[in-house]
C-alpha cells in the first residue's frame, strides 16, 4: 500500500485556497459539495504575500498585511454566512498564513494530510509564462490538484 494512501473512500480533508477571486470562491463552493457528499473536513486557507516589497519598505509590508488581514476577515464572514445558509453540515476550518501561495499550501496540505488540493483558476494573463498557483501545486504535491474554472 502507498504511504497517500489513507483506507479511505473518498477524501478525508480537503485543502481550498481562497483569495476572493470568483474562480476561487467556484473552487470552495466545489470542495463544500465533495465534502457534504463525502463527509470530509474542509481546510479553506487564504494567503496573504507581502512578497519582496517587505525587505525594502517595512512600512508598505505593514500596509499590505492589514489589507490581507482585512481581505481574510471579510472571507471568513463570507464562508460563516454560507456555512450557516447551507442546509448540510459540513466540518469545516478557516485559516490565514503569510507568505508564497505555492510554499504555504503546499505545507498546509502536508501538515493536515489533505487528500486534495482544491484552487481556483488563475485569470491573470502573466501565469501562461511564469505558472499559475495550480500549475506549481501540480509540480510540488505529493497530492491531487483539482483546478476549478
Amino acid at each position: 500500500m502507498s504511504t497517500f494512501e489513507l483506507g479511505t473512500d473518498g477524501p478525508r480533508v480537503i485543502l481550498v485556497g481562497i483569495d476572493g477571486s470568483e474562480t476561487s470562491m467556484r473552487a470552495a463552493a466545489y470542495a463544500w459539495g465533495l465534502a457534504r457528499r463525502q463527509g470530509s473536513h474542509v481546510v479553506l486557507v487564504h494567503v496573504t504575500d507581502p512578497g519582496s516589497i517587505s525587505t525594502m519598505m517595512p512600512a508598505a509590508s505593514a500596509s499590505v498585511i492589514e489589507a490581507g488581514e482585512q481581505v481574510a476577515a471579510e472571507l471568513r464572514d463570507q464562508v460563516e454566512r454560507f456555512a450557516q445558509a447551507a442546509h448540510s453540515r459540513v466540518d469545516y476550518t478557516f485559516r490565514t498564513e503569510y507568505g508564497d501561495a505555492v510554499g504555504v499550501l503546499a505545507r498546509i496540505a502536508d501538515e493536515i494530510k489533505a487528500d486534495g488540493v482544491v484552487v481556483g483558476a488563475s485569470t491573470q494573463a502573466g501565469h501562461r509564462f511564469i505558472g499559475s498557483v495550480a500549475l506549481r501545486l501540480v509540480r510540488v504535491g505529493r497530492w491531487p490538484v483539482t483546478v476549478v474554472p
